[in-house]
């Protein structure tokens, strides 16, 4: 077993012991299992996969960083919710405004700002198993 904690600024997300763990790393995916190398990693918009219990819990993160050693995996993310507690029709009702913005033609469009907020919402309703 291995220590999983995932933490945001507002909060602790996660904090148990687990088998496996996926990491959406800035570079693919990272499986992480009990004894694995020390390693730091950015992460990107994701879904951090955990195996607990005989169950697959989805994370939702919107980047940051994990660290790994001595059998402990640590998230510091921008933004993390566990599957079961995502407000479903709100990340629906940001992906549509996302969508709008760019769709629109105005010029004052921060097409980067707009596309991050598509990847997260997309990103959350994936792990509610909504996308």
């Amino acid at each position: 077993m291995q220590r999983l904690e995932v933490v945001t600024p507002q909060s602790k997300v996660f904090s148990e012991d687990v088998r496996f763990v996926v990491l959406p790393g800035s570079e693919g995916e990272l499986g992480i299992l009990p004894e694995h190398a020390p390693l730091v990693s950015a992460l990107k918009i994701g879904l951090v996969r955990v195996h607990h219990e005989g169950k697959v819990l989805k994370i939702a993160v919107s980047g940051g960083f994990a660290e790994v050693r001595n059998s402990r995996t640590t998230v510091l993310a921008n933004a993390a919710e566990r599957e079961d507690q995502i407000d479903v029709e709100r990340a629906r009702a940001a992906k549509e405004r996302a969508e709008q913005r760019l769709a629109s033609s105005s010029p004052d469009i921060d097409v980067a700002r707009a596309e991050a907020a598509l990847k997260r919402a997309l990103n959350r309703l994936k792990a509610a198993g909504q996308g």
